[in-house]
Protein backbone atom coordinates (compact mmCIF):
# COMPACT_ATOMS: atom_id res chain seq x y z
CA UNK A 1 0.00 0.00 0.00
CA UNK A 2 1.71 3.25 -0.93
CA UNK A 3 0.98 5.69 1.84
CA UNK A 4 2.57 9.09 3.49
CA UNK A 5 5.15 8.67 6.46
CA UNK A 6 2.53 7.55 9.48
CA UNK A 7 2.35 10.26 12.22
CA UNK A 8 1.52 7.28 15.04
CA UNK A 9 0.48 3.17 15.18
CA UNK A 10 -2.57 3.91 17.97
CA UNK A 11 -5.91 3.74 17.24
CA UNK A 12 -7.73 6.89 18.08
CA UNK A 13 -9.89 6.53 21.25
CA UNK A 14 -12.12 8.11 23.18
CA UNK A 15 -10.18 11.95 24.09
CA UNK A 16 -8.47 12.30 27.55
CA UNK A 17 -6.52 15.50 26.72
CA UNK A 18 -7.03 19.09 26.42
CA UNK A 19 -6.88 20.65 23.20
CA UNK A 20 -2.83 22.43 23.87
CA UNK A 21 -3.15 25.72 21.59
CA UNK A 22 -7.19 26.00 21.48
CA UNK A 23 -9.41 28.65 23.41
CA UNK A 24 -10.45 26.94 27.05
CA UNK A 25 -14.02 26.63 25.82
CA UNK A 26 -13.04 24.20 23.64
CA UNK A 27 -13.21 20.38 25.13
CA UNK A 28 -12.06 18.08 22.89
CA UNK A 29 -11.78 17.98 19.13
CA UNK A 30 -15.00 16.89 18.27
CA UNK A 31 -16.31 19.79 20.60
CA UNK A 32 -14.43 22.15 18.28
CA UNK A 33 -15.35 21.13 14.89
CA UNK A 34 -19.20 21.26 15.76
CA UNK A 35 -18.91 24.49 17.89
CA UNK A 36 -17.47 26.48 14.98
CA UNK A 37 -19.39 24.57 12.27
CA UNK A 38 -22.44 26.15 14.01
CA UNK A 39 -21.29 29.46 14.61
CA UNK A 40 -20.36 29.76 10.92
CA UNK A 41 -23.28 28.17 9.13
CA UNK A 42 -26.18 27.90 11.61
CA UNK A 43 -25.32 31.43 13.07
CA UNK A 44 -24.62 32.71 9.86
CA UNK A 45 -21.32 34.44 11.21
CA UNK A 46 -19.00 33.70 8.20
CA UNK A 47 -16.25 36.24 9.18
CA UNK A 48 -15.81 33.74 12.61
CA UNK A 49 -14.12 32.51 9.25
CA UNK A 50 -11.18 34.25 10.15
CA UNK A 51 -10.63 33.59 13.38
CA UNK A 52 -10.60 29.79 13.12
CA UNK A 53 -8.86 29.33 9.56
CA UNK A 54 -5.10 30.32 9.36
CA UNK A 55 -4.40 32.31 6.26
CA UNK A 56 -2.91 31.32 4.07
CA UNK A 57 -5.43 27.83 4.44
CA UNK A 58 -5.17 25.72 1.29
CA UNK A 59 -8.69 23.60 0.63
CA UNK A 60 -7.99 20.53 -1.36
CA UNK A 61 -11.42 18.95 -3.15
CA UNK A 62 -11.87 17.66 -6.37
CA UNK A 63 -12.61 20.39 -8.94
CA UNK A 64 -10.41 22.94 -7.32
CA UNK A 65 -7.72 24.23 -5.10
CA UNK A 66 -7.94 27.32 -3.30
CA UNK A 67 -5.16 29.21 -0.88
CA UNK A 68 -6.48 31.99 1.06
CA UNK A 69 -9.22 32.13 3.65
CA UNK A 70 -11.14 35.11 1.24
CA UNK A 71 -11.60 32.33 -1.03
CA UNK A 72 -12.85 30.22 2.02
CA UNK A 73 -15.18 33.18 2.41
CA UNK A 74 -16.00 33.87 -0.91
CA UNK A 75 -17.05 29.83 -1.07
CA UNK A 76 -19.37 30.20 1.35
CA UNK A 77 -21.17 33.21 0.78
CA UNK A 78 -21.55 31.86 -2.66
CA UNK A 79 -23.17 28.63 -1.54
CA UNK A 80 -25.54 30.33 1.39
CA UNK A 81 -26.91 32.53 -1.53
CA UNK A 82 -27.55 29.33 -3.17
CA UNK A 83 -28.92 27.40 -0.41
CA UNK A 84 -30.05 30.11 2.19
CA UNK A 85 -31.62 27.52 4.62
CA UNK A 86 -28.42 24.79 4.29
CA UNK A 87 -28.47 22.59 7.36
CA UNK A 88 -24.81 20.93 7.88
CA UNK A 89 -25.86 18.19 10.44
CA UNK A 90 -23.01 15.96 11.56
CA UNK A 91 -23.22 12.64 11.27
CA UNK A 92 -19.65 11.55 12.92
CA UNK A 93 -16.31 13.06 13.25
CA UNK A 94 -13.47 10.24 13.35
CA UNK A 95 -10.34 12.00 14.85
CA UNK A 96 -6.71 11.45 15.32
CA UNK A 97 -3.30 13.44 15.67
CA UNK A 98 -2.08 15.18 18.27
CA UNK A 99 -1.42 18.72 19.23
CA UNK A 100 2.42 18.82 18.72
CA UNK A 101 1.77 17.72 15.06
CA UNK A 102 -1.83 18.95 14.52
CA UNK A 103 -5.36 16.99 15.21
CA UNK A 104 -7.13 15.68 12.03
CA UNK A 105 -11.06 15.56 12.12
CA UNK A 106 -12.86 13.70 9.07
CA UNK A 107 -16.24 15.47 9.29
CA UNK A 108 -18.99 13.95 7.59
CA UNK A 109 -22.52 15.94 7.28
CA UNK A 110 -25.61 15.62 5.43
CA UNK A 111 -26.55 18.67 4.28
CA UNK A 112 -30.34 19.96 3.87
CA UNK A 113 -31.32 22.91 1.91
CA UNK A 114 -33.31 24.36 -0.83
CA UNK A 115 -32.43 25.76 -4.08
CA UNK A 116 -33.13 29.13 -3.93
CA UNK A 117 -30.86 31.59 -5.50
CA UNK A 118 -29.15 31.46 -8.92
CA UNK A 119 -25.38 30.25 -9.08
CA UNK A 120 -23.02 27.84 -10.63
CA UNK A 121 -25.88 25.08 -10.52
CA UNK A 122 -27.69 27.79 -12.73
CA UNK A 123 -31.15 29.36 -11.99
CA UNK A 124 -33.01 28.16 -8.54
CA UNK A 125 -35.13 25.57 -8.84
CA UNK A 126 -36.95 25.60 -5.41
CA UNK A 127 -36.12 22.22 -5.22
CA UNK A 128 -35.58 20.79 -1.75
CA UNK A 129 -31.99 18.80 -1.61
CA UNK A 130 -30.03 16.65 0.64
CA UNK A 131 -26.25 15.82 0.19
CA UNK A 132 -23.10 14.39 1.93
CA UNK A 133 -20.05 15.93 2.31
CA UNK A 134 -16.63 14.91 4.13
CA UNK A 135 -13.85 17.03 5.36
CA UNK A 136 -11.13 16.23 6.43
CA UNK A 137 -9.52 18.97 8.51
CA UNK A 138 -6.07 19.75 10.31
CA UNK A 139 -6.47 21.68 13.18
CA UNK A 140 -3.72 23.40 15.24
CA UNK A 141 -3.38 26.28 17.39
CA UNK A 142 -7.41 27.21 17.75
CA UNK A 143 -7.37 27.23 13.62
CA UNK A 144 -8.02 24.99 10.67
CA UNK A 145 -4.79 25.05 9.03
CA UNK A 146 -5.57 23.05 6.00
CA UNK A 147 -8.54 21.13 4.32
CA UNK A 148 -9.27 18.15 2.29
CA UNK A 149 -13.32 18.26 1.34
CA UNK A 150 -15.09 15.86 -0.42
CA UNK A 151 -18.68 17.17 -1.33
CA UNK A 152 -21.28 14.87 -3.12
CA UNK A 153 -21.99 17.70 -6.13
CA UNK A 154 -23.66 14.79 -8.44
CA UNK A 155 -26.44 14.64 -5.57
CA UNK A 156 -27.26 18.07 -5.68
CA UNK A 157 -26.99 18.00 -9.76
CA UNK A 158 -29.74 15.31 -9.82
CA UNK A 159 -32.22 16.53 -7.26
CA UNK A 160 -32.10 20.02 -8.82
CA UNK A 161 -33.17 18.01 -12.37
CA UNK A 162 -29.54 18.10 -14.00
CA UNK A 163 -27.27 15.08 -14.51
CA UNK A 164 -23.88 15.22 -13.40
CA UNK A 165 -22.27 15.07 -17.07
CA UNK A 166 -24.67 17.39 -17.75
CA UNK A 167 -23.50 20.09 -14.78
CA UNK A 168 -19.63 19.04 -15.34
CA UNK A 169 -19.96 20.46 -19.15
CA UNK A 170 -21.97 23.94 -17.64
CA UNK A 171 -18.90 24.09 -15.22
CA UNK A 172 -15.91 23.27 -18.02
CA UNK A 173 -17.75 26.14 -20.13
CA UNK A 174 -17.65 28.29 -17.08
CA UNK A 175 -14.24 27.67 -16.24
CA UNK A 176 -12.67 27.28 -19.82
CA UNK A 177 -11.83 23.77 -19.59
CA UNK A 178 -10.25 21.62 -16.48
CA UNK A 179 -7.83 24.14 -14.92
CA UNK A 180 -7.17 22.43 -11.40
CA UNK A 181 -3.81 23.15 -9.91
CA UNK A 182 -1.65 21.04 -8.14
CA UNK A 183 -2.73 20.67 -4.06
CA UNK A 184 0.01 22.04 -2.15
CA UNK A 185 1.92 20.35 0.73
CA UNK A 186 0.66 19.98 4.07
CA UNK A 187 1.26 22.25 6.32
CA UNK A 188 5.03 22.38 8.34
CA UNK A 189 5.03 19.76 11.10
CA UNK A 190 2.07 18.46 10.05
CA UNK A 191 2.54 14.49 9.15
CA UNK A 192 -0.41 12.38 7.56
CA UNK A 193 -1.72 10.22 10.30
CA UNK A 194 -1.71 6.50 8.67
CA UNK A 195 -2.86 4.12 11.31
CA UNK A 196 -1.25 0.32 11.49
CA UNK A 197 -3.94 -1.28 13.51
CA UNK A 198 -5.16 -4.51 11.90
CA UNK A 199 -8.63 -3.43 11.27
CA UNK A 200 -7.67 0.25 9.11
CA UNK A 201 -5.23 -1.74 7.55
CA UNK A 202 -7.20 -4.19 6.25
CA UNK A 203 -10.21 -2.13 4.54
CA UNK A 204 -7.20 0.19 3.57
CA UNK A 205 -5.61 -2.75 1.28
CA UNK A 206 -8.73 -3.81 0.64
CA UNK A 207 -9.69 -0.75 -1.19
CA UNK A 208 -6.47 -0.24 -2.47
CA UNK A 209 -6.67 -4.14 -4.03
CA UNK A 210 -10.08 -3.86 -5.72
CA UNK A 211 -8.73 -0.61 -7.18
CA UNK A 212 -6.04 -2.05 -8.80
CA UNK A 213 -7.49 -5.61 -9.61
CA UNK A 214 -5.38 -7.63 -7.18
CA UNK A 215 -6.16 -10.36 -5.93
CA UNK A 216 -8.69 -10.16 -2.93
CA UNK A 217 -7.33 -12.16 0.35
CA UNK A 218 -10.72 -11.74 1.97
CA UNK A 219 -13.87 -9.95 2.35
CA UNK A 220 -14.48 -7.64 4.47
CA UNK A 221 -18.36 -6.66 4.02
CA UNK A 222 -21.00 -8.05 6.23
CA UNK A 223 -23.55 -9.87 4.22
CA UNK A 224 -26.01 -6.67 5.21
CA UNK A 225 -23.53 -3.89 4.69
CA UNK A 226 -25.38 -1.07 3.89
CA UNK A 227 -23.18 1.29 1.39
CA UNK A 228 -24.61 4.90 0.53
CA UNK A 229 -22.13 6.20 -2.55
CA UNK A 230 -22.22 8.88 -4.86
CA UNK A 231 -24.95 10.48 -5.68
CA UNK A 232 -27.17 9.73 -2.65
CA UNK A 233 -27.01 5.94 -3.94
CA UNK A 234 -27.84 2.97 -1.56
CA UNK A 235 -26.81 -0.28 -1.91
CA UNK A 236 -27.65 -3.10 0.13
CA UNK A 237 -24.78 -6.73 0.62
CA UNK A 238 -21.85 -7.73 -0.36
CA UNK A 239 -22.57 -8.47 -3.78
CA UNK A 240 -24.08 -4.69 -4.13
CA UNK A 241 -21.45 -2.86 -2.75
CA UNK A 242 -18.72 -4.76 -4.70
CA UNK A 243 -20.63 -4.70 -8.13
CA UNK A 244 -20.17 -0.79 -7.25
CA UNK A 245 -16.60 -1.04 -7.03
CA UNK A 246 -16.03 -3.10 -10.05
CA UNK A 247 -18.02 -1.48 -12.23
CA UNK A 248 -16.22 2.34 -11.02
CA UNK A 249 -12.80 0.53 -11.16
CA UNK A 250 -13.14 -0.72 -14.35
CA UNK A 251 -14.33 2.54 -15.93
CA UNK A 252 -11.02 4.47 -14.67
CA UNK A 253 -7.81 1.92 -14.82
CA UNK A 254 -6.18 3.20 -12.03
CA UNK A 255 -2.44 3.25 -12.26
CA UNK A 256 -1.04 4.62 -8.96
CA UNK A 257 -3.37 4.45 -5.44
CA UNK A 258 -2.23 6.49 -2.44
CA UNK A 259 -3.41 6.09 0.99
CA UNK A 260 -3.14 9.66 2.22
CA UNK A 261 -5.02 10.10 5.69
CA UNK A 262 -6.11 6.51 7.50
CA UNK A 263 -7.37 6.42 11.03
CA UNK A 264 -9.40 4.50 13.79
CA UNK A 265 -11.64 5.41 16.18
CA UNK A 266 -12.81 3.18 18.88
CA UNK A 267 -14.82 3.19 22.20
CA UNK A 268 -17.81 5.58 22.97
CA UNK A 269 -19.87 2.59 22.86
CA UNK A 270 -19.96 2.81 19.20
CA UNK A 271 -18.51 0.61 16.26
CA UNK A 272 -15.16 0.63 15.18
CA UNK A 273 -15.21 3.74 12.79
CA UNK A 274 -12.25 4.21 9.93
CA UNK A 275 -11.61 7.41 8.20
CA UNK A 276 -9.69 6.88 4.97
CA UNK A 277 -8.60 9.13 2.88
CA UNK A 278 -7.44 8.37 -0.86
CA UNK A 279 -6.20 9.44 -4.13
CA UNK A 280 -5.90 7.42 -6.98
CA UNK A 281 -4.36 8.33 -10.80
CA UNK A 282 -6.62 6.38 -12.86
CA UNK A 283 -6.96 6.54 -17.40
CA UNK A 284 -10.50 6.35 -18.52
CA UNK A 285 -10.44 2.95 -20.34
CA UNK A 286 -13.64 1.32 -19.52
CA UNK A 287 -10.64 -2.18 -19.12
CA UNK A 288 -12.60 -2.87 -22.98
CA UNK A 289 -15.90 -2.03 -22.50
CA UNK A 290 -17.41 0.31 -25.13
CA UNK A 291 -19.88 1.98 -22.92
CA UNK A 292 -18.86 2.34 -18.82
CA UNK A 293 -19.95 4.17 -15.51
CA UNK A 294 -18.56 7.48 -17.18
CA UNK A 295 -18.95 6.98 -21.09
CA UNK A 296 -17.08 5.54 -24.06
CA UNK A 297 -13.72 5.57 -23.37
CA UNK A 298 -11.69 8.79 -23.36
CA UNK A 299 -8.15 7.84 -22.63
CA UNK A 300 -8.27 10.94 -20.42
CA UNK A 301 -6.05 11.09 -17.30
CA UNK A 302 -8.06 11.26 -14.03
CA UNK A 303 -7.35 11.85 -10.97
CA UNK A 304 -9.83 10.26 -8.24
CA UNK A 305 -10.09 11.71 -5.11
CA UNK A 306 -12.04 9.66 -2.17
CA UNK A 307 -12.96 9.66 1.65
CA UNK A 308 -14.83 6.81 2.80
CA UNK A 309 -15.81 6.32 6.10
CA UNK A 310 -16.73 2.64 7.60
CA UNK A 311 -18.38 1.25 10.61
CA UNK A 312 -16.95 -2.53 11.73
CA UNK A 313 -18.66 -4.57 13.91
CA UNK A 314 -17.29 -8.37 14.78
CA UNK A 315 -14.38 -7.77 12.32
CA UNK A 316 -16.80 -6.81 8.98
CA UNK A 317 -18.13 -3.68 7.38
CA UNK A 318 -21.33 -3.59 8.19
CA UNK A 319 -21.61 0.39 7.00
CA UNK A 320 -20.02 2.58 4.55
CA UNK A 321 -20.29 5.72 3.21
CA UNK A 322 -18.09 6.85 0.15
CA UNK A 323 -17.64 10.36 -0.81
CA UNK A 324 -16.09 10.91 -4.67
CA UNK A 325 -16.98 13.64 -6.75
CA UNK A 326 -18.48 12.55 -10.13
CA UNK A 327 -19.41 16.07 -11.59
CA UNK A 328 -15.50 16.32 -10.91
CA UNK A 329 -15.11 12.83 -12.81
CA UNK A 330 -16.99 13.88 -15.58
CA UNK A 331 -15.36 16.77 -16.00
CA UNK A 332 -12.00 15.32 -16.58
CA UNK A 333 -13.36 12.87 -18.78
CA UNK A 334 -15.08 15.75 -21.00
CA UNK A 335 -12.12 17.80 -20.77
CA UNK A 336 -9.10 17.54 -23.72
CA UNK A 337 -5.91 17.16 -21.26
CA UNK A 338 -2.39 17.77 -22.49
Amino acid sequence: MTAMSPMNTSAYRAPAYSLRGFDAEFRDLDHYIRVITDRIWEGGRIDDIRTYYSDPCIVDTPSSVSTTVQAVIDGTRATLAMFPDRRLLAEDIIQSGDADGGFLSSHRIISTMTHRGDGVFGPATGQRVHARTIADCVCKDNQIVHEWLVRDQGAIALQIGLQPRALAQQWLNQRGGWNKPLAGHAPQGYRSHVDTSPAAQAYAKFIEAVALHRPLETHLYDEAVHHIGPCETTRYGHAEVMAYWHALFKAMQVEHFTVEHLALNQGGDRPDRVALRWRAQARHTNRGAVDGMFGVASGQLVEIMGINHVEIVNGKVLREWVLIDDVALWMQVLSPQT
